[in-house]
C-alpha cells in the first residue's frame, strides 16, 4: 500500500512537469493554429495513441460505465475549451497557471459538497499557506482582472469538478481505459465546435509540427495517463497539493522559452507553495 502511494505521488509529480511543458507547447502552437483545430486534432490523436493498449477493456465496458466516462470526459472538454481560449488571449502564462492551480485547492471542497468526504485536519492547516503563496505570485502592483483571468478561473472551476468525478469513475475502471475514452470525448467535442465555427486556414511548418507533437504525445497522452494513475493511488487532498506544482514548472518554462519576466515576490510565492506541500505530506496522518 505504501509503495503504491509513493508511486502515485511520483506519477503526479511527473504529470505536473509534463503539464508545464504543455502550457508552453500549447501557446506556441496556437500562435499558428486555430484553437478549435488544435483541441480536436490533439486529443483525438492522443486517444488513438492509447487505444491499442486498452481497446479490449473498452469493448468490455458496460453501457453505464461508458456513459459515465463520456460524461466526465465532457466536463474535461469544457475545461480545456475554456483554457485554450484563455491562453489565446493571455499575455502571461504563469499567472494563468496559478489561477488554474486553484482547481486542485478547491477539489476537496467539491468532494465534500457532492460526496460528503470531509478533508482532513492537515489540509485545512496547509490550505491558507498555499493560498498565501498563490497571492504572492499573482498580486504585485495590483491584480487587475482581465478577460483571460476570468476564463482561467472558469476553466479552473470546471477542472476541479472533473478531478473529483474522475476519482469516482476510476473505482471500477482501469486508468488507461478511462483516460483514453475521456481524451477521445475531448477530441469529439473539439471537432463539433470546429465544425460550428469554421476556423481560418493555417499553414503547417516544422516548428508548428514539433510543438504540436510535444503537446499531443508528451503533454497529453503521457501526462494524463500519469495523472490518472496517480489520482487512483493517492488521497484527494495529497493529489491536490502535488498538482499545485504545475504552475511552478510553467513559470520556469515561461522564463526559459517565452522570456517572461518574474519578480522576486513571485519566486517567494512559489517557495511558499512548496512549503505548504511539504508540510501536508510530512505531517498528514497515514
Amino acid at each position: 500500500m505504501k509503495t503504491d502511494a509513493l508511486r502515485g505521488k511520483l506519477f503526479l509529480l511527473l504529470a505536473t512537469m509534463l503539464a508545464g511543458v504543455g502550457w508552453i507547447a500549447s501557446k506556441l502552437v496556437i500562435l499558428h493554429m486555430p484553437g478549435e483545430v488544435f483541441i480536436a486534432a490533439r486529443f483525438l490523436i492522443a486517444s488513438l495513441i492509447l487505444l491499442p493498449f486498452c481497446y479490449q477493456q473498452i469493448l468490455a465496458l458496460r453501457g453505464k460505465q461508458i456513459a459515465a466516462l463520456c460524461g466526465v470526459g465532457l466536463v474535461l472538454a469544457a475545461s480545456i475549451e475554456v483554457w485554450v481560449h484563455a491562453i489565446t488571449i493571455s499575455d502571461t502564462l504563469s499567472e494563468g497557471a496559478f489561477i488554474m492551480s486553484l482547481a486542485m485547492i478547491i477539489a476537496p471542497f467539491i468532494s465534500w459538497l457532492l460526496f460528503k468526504v470531509r478533508p482532513n485536519r492537515m489540509f485545512w492547516i496547509t490550505l491558507p499557506i498555499a493560498c498565501i503563496g498563490i497571492m504572492l505570485l499573482t498580486i504585485t502592483t495590483g491584480w487587475e482582472v482581465d478577460n483571460s483571468q476570468w476564463f482561467f478561473l472558469l476553466s479552473s472551476a470546471l477542472l476541479s469538478l472533473h478531478f473529483v468525478l474522475n476519482k469516482r469513475v476510476l473505482t471500477n475502471i482501469k486508468p488507461l481505459t478511462s483516460i483514453c475514452v475521456q481524451l477521445f470525448m475531448v477530441g469529439v467535442a473539439g471537432s463539433v465546435i470546429m465544425a460550428l465555427v469554421s476556423p481560418e486556414h493555417f499553414e503547417l511548418n516544422g516548428q508548428l509540427f514539433f510543438w504540436f507533437a510535444v503537446s499531443t504525445v508528451i503533454a497529453t497522452s503521457v501526462r494524463y495517463l500519469l495523472q490518472t494513475l496517480g489520482q487512483f493511488n493517492v488521497k484527494l487532498e495529497t493529489a491536490s497539493l502535488i498538482m499545485i506544482l504545475e504552475p511552478i514548472w510553467t513559470l520556469i518554462l515561461s522564463i526559459s522559452f517565452l522570456n517572461e519576466v518574474v519578480e522576486v515576490q513571485k519566486l517567494i510565492g512559489g517557495g511558499v507553495i512548496l512549503l505548504s506541500l511539504f508540510i501536508y505530506i510530512k505531517f498528514s496522518k497515514k
